[in-house]
């Protein structure tokens, strides 16, 4: 049986611009993609600290430091809000435990720690 685990996380990011007019998804710095193994249209669970939201999108590949939300999820939270970004993988039951997800601390300036 597959099970769903934690991947990848990005904690704490805060959100440096929202774009009502966009198709929808998150925009997300290609380096902290890179860090947390995230991919372009790869679906991810944004949970919003501030106003506890939480929401599914996809992730587009975003400038350096952005976090954008964009479309639908744009109203979801604001500029300065801090997020967690989790995408899971599926694996195998038994091997679960052995399952390491990529976590990623970054500064209010969404910079790798």
């Amino acid at each position: 049986m597959l099970i769903s685990v934690l991947k990848s996380k990005i904690n704490m990011a805060t959100i440096s611009d929202i774009q009502p007019y966009y198709e929808g998804s998150i925009g997300i710095d290609k380096k902290l993609m890179q860090a947390a193994g995230l991919m372009q249209g790869e679906k991810v669970h944004v949970l919003n600290f501030n106003n506890s939201h939480r929401f599914i999108t996809y992730v587009i590949e975003g400038k350096e430091g952005e976090i954008s939300l964009k479309g639908p999820a744009s109203k979801l939270g604001k500029k300065g809000d801090n997020v967690i970004i989790l995408a899971y993988g599926l694996v195998e039951q038994e091997k679960a435990g052995e399952a390491k997800a990529k976590i990623v601390h970054v500064n209010e300036r969404n910079q790798i720690k």
